[in-house]
């Protein structure tokens, strides 16, 4: 019984250290992600390992795995602009590594890269370019503010091993004395269309009182030429015209009784007629 458990023993020993060794000298790259192989010898190898399950020497060398995915970053910063307005701006950049530049990140910054290299380029930029602007430009021209940061911004990552799929403003804010006076501006404007609305309102009021009033002069015009063409006729007309309409309204009302005189001889009546309003 004992020589079988000194054999088993002899067996299990070495086997326990071949299966050790086995998952020792062995590591998996996972999907999104690359390897560099460091060797205790050689240094950092130029080769970058790619996605599944490899061999390594155990002790001799290590494994260390990037995440190559698309990461954002958040980038602030407080500067000053061409006018001398003071503006926070907040830039989020998407960013990941250069697969070919690997072994380089590794051996210059690390698995920590982007916390080393990111902030630094980004304010740095990031007050060069605003600093080539005024505050209203900003809002103007806010894409192109964006183009130049994206550019620059991109060109200086590359130095480092570092490429961005995207860089935005996300938050831009003034301060206070700049926003004050954008809405005294405001203010301002609104006070002068308000202005201009009255004086054009007045110009037009102006044009129809001198249209009424040219009318009114033609009018009378016509009134004194047929006067003088046809004399007192027209005043008569006018005049028979006004007593049938007060004829019509006084006939109309129940209060009116009329009470017509003595003939004389003639057919028409006589002057001595009355309208009596009997309430």
């Amino acid at each position: 019984m004992s020589r079988l458990v000194e054999n088993l023993a002899r067996v299990a020993i070495p086997l326990g250290i071949v299966v050790s060794g086995v998952q020792y000298s062995m590591y998996d790259v996972r999907g999104g992600s690359r390897a560099v192989i460091f060797d205790r010898l050689s240094g950092v190898q130029k080769q970058v390992v790619g996605e599944g399950t490899h061999f390594l020497v155990p002790w001799l060398q290590k494994a260390i795995v990037y995440d190559i995915r698309t990461k954002p970053k958040g980038i602030a910063t407080n500067t000053g602009t061409k006018d001398m307005q003071m503006v926070s701006l907040t830039l989020r950049v998407l960013h990941r590594p250069d697969v070919l530049q690997l072994p380089r990140i590794y051996q210059n910054l690390g698995l920590d890269y982007d916390e080393r290299v990111l902030p630094s380029i980004g304010n740095e930029v990031l007050k060069a370019i605003v600093a080539q602007f005024d505050a209203a430009e900003l809002i103007t021209q806010r894409e192109l503010v964006s183009q130049r940061i994206r550019d620059e911004l991109s060109h200086r990552a590359s130095e480092f091993g570092i490429r961005l799929e995207d860089v935005s403003i996300t938050h831009m804010t003034f301060g206070p004395e700049f926003t004050k006076a954008v809405e005294q501006k405001q203010i301002a404007q609104q006070d002068a269309e308000r202005a201009k609305f009255l004086v054009e309102k007045a110009e037009q009021v102006r044009k129809a009182s001198v249209i009424r009033a040219e009318g009114e002069a033609e009018s009378a015009e016509y009134i004194s030429k047929a006067l003088a063409r046809a004399g007192d006729g027209l005043l008569l007309i006018r005049r028979l015209e006004a007593s049938k309409e007060i004829a019509q309204t006084l006939a109309a009302s129940s209060n009116i009784t009329y009470l017509p005189g003595k003939a004389h001889g003639n057919t028409e009546g006589s002057q001595n007629s009355l309208l009596l309003n009997i309430r």
